[in-house]
């Protein structure tokens, strides 16, 4: 590595000191700084500016100035972890607001490569019926490695698959492997109440009764969700979409989260076949089943919503609805491209996610941003969309669309989930006019060279510090095979 890393203290970081950071990316873009350090203690990010250095050990005053609103604390050079980021470009943790980690033992599976989303759900429903404990904790390793090593501090994951003879707690698992690799989580409580028997599409061995779906959501919030300032575990519930649960659970759900003060999530608006199948099945759009089922608000977020139109996208501004945009899924299932322009333009939150890696096939962060930029100037143009406006749907607007507070910002106070890129490299040469855009339109790797999430450094020289990462490959390509259908 181009950076050199001096460990001070192996094995903690009460502090971390970025020296003379080549590029600070600030919230609103305009005052990025260059050639600053950044003082890292108790999870946040207490000072950023010019010159701050370690005390000498046998100094008896202190050479940097205390940060600002908290107690003056000497900076001593046993405490502090020194990284030179004068390579380096610090932009602030990306938040991913949609995914499905058990897809990651399922990317690429030739039968449904070219299928459409009705068809790729009916083949591979078949497939995922045989997920285990075993299989739920190496794709969360999986999804949760390759989000952190692409820049991504925060997630959630939409798990509503629950085959009848899983043995374990299936959300226990995952916050387990996300415990172990550090980063922030707000998992779905996903859920399927419809069969095939009843005119849905998965097998009747992977949906729940509408009073189980109910009783371990309960169980999950009161077992994991922290609603703290510097939470690292929330619940949010989530029914699958309109075609794969009853009214009556979609309504019962959204008034069980409302009384926990959880937040509420759906697939909504992917397909020309999901308006067809509301339409026929319910007499109206998907949109406006959700506005009957209590299912709209500043609390909710629907993933894709591809096909709302003009007064749908209305009804989100008015209701305060967020939108999980999934550029690279919609791509990949031929699903078309949501407005995010104009959702913009009228106020819509909208944030960014890889979605499954069963669809995408990825869950590479900085990626789907390159992607979410080019793929709204397809639709509208050069001017469509800015790199400032994809980091703000990256890192702010994911952080509003979870509820998390004190993330996705680099600024004094904020909680430090950073991920600094190291742009010396013959990708970014000639790039660097600009350099937190260069990460979007220029680059060969989008790997970060650390990451940090609460103040830890979970991937330190472009590998994670939490769990062997080969023995994580291993692991999830031993049970891919084993997943794989006999023909």
């Amino acid at each position: 590595m181009l950076c050199e890393v001096q460990i001070l203290l192996k094995g903690r970081n009460d502090m971390i000191l970025l020296k003379n950071c080549f590029y600070v990316m600030t919230p609103d873009g305009k005052d990025d700084l260059q050639g600053v350090d950044i003082l890292i203690e108790d999870c946040r990010i207490q000072r950023i500016g010019e010159g701050i250095v370690p005390d000498a050990p046998k100094s008896g005053a202190p050479t940097a100035r205390p940060p600002r609103k908290t107690p003056h604390r000497r900076i001593t050079e046993t405490e502090v972890e020194v990284i030179d980021c004068s390579k380096m470009v610090v932009v602030p943790g990306f938040i991913n607001t949609h995914h499905h980690f058990y897809q990651t033992l399922t990317r690429n599976l030739k039968a449904v490569q070219n299928a459409k989303l009705f068809q790729w759900l009916i083949y591979l429903y078949e497939v995922w019926k045989h997920i285990d404990a075993e299989a739920i904790f190496y794709s969360t390793m999986v999804a949760v490695g390759e989000l952190l090593k692409t820049g991504c501090t925060c997630t959630t994951d939409h798990h509503y698959l629950y085959p009848r003879d899983f043995q374990g707690d299936l959300m226990g698992i995952q916050f387990d492997a996300a415990r172990r690799l550090g980063i922030r989580f707000s998992p779905c409580r996903g859920s399927m109440s419809l069969s095939k028997k009843d005119g849905g599409l998965p097998p009747d061995t992977v949906v729940q009764s509408d009073d189980q779906i109910l009783s371990d959501s309960r169980r999950v919030i009161e077992a994991y969700h922290d609603d703290s300032d510097q939470s690292m575990a929330r619940i949010i519930l989530a029914p699958c979409s309109p075609f794969s649960v009853t009214e009556d659970l979609m309504r019962k759900t959204a008034r069980l989260a409302r009384a926990y003060g959880v937040r509420l999530h759906t697939h909504l608006a992917e397909t020309a076949e999901e308006d067809e199948y509301c339409l026929r099945v319910y007499g109206k759009r998907p949109l406006r089943l959700m506005e009957e089922l209590e299912f709209t608000g500043a609390d909710v977020s629907y993933a894709h919503g591809v096909f709302f139109n003009d007064e749908e996208l209305g009804l989100l501004a008015e209701t305060g609805t967020s939108i999980a945009h999934c550029p690279s899924s919609n791509m990949r299932l031929g699903s078309g491209i949501a407005r995010v322009k104009e959702m913009l333009e009228r106020g819509i939150n909208v944030a960014l996610a890889v979605d499954g890696s069963a669809s995408n096939d990825t869950s590479d962060f900085l990626g789907e941003m390159r992607t979410a930029l080019l793929l709204q100037r397809v639709r509208y143009g050069a001017d469509a969309l800015t790199a400032g406006e994809v980091f703000r749907m990256a890192s702010e607007n994911g952080a509003g669309l979870l509820g998390f507070r004190g993330i996705g910002r680099v600024e004094e106070g904020c909680l430090a989930d950073l991920a600094l890129f190291d742009i010396n490299s013959i990708g970014y040469a000639g790039a660097l006019s600009d350099p937190p855009a260069a990460l979007l339109f220029a680059g060969n790797s989008h790997q970060t060279a650390y990451t940090i999430v609460n103040g830890r450094i979970v991937v330190r020289e472009g590998r994670l510090t939490g769990y062997d990462e080969d023995a994580i490959v291993t692991k999830a390509n031993e049970i891919a095979f084993r997943l794989l259908p006999a023909h």
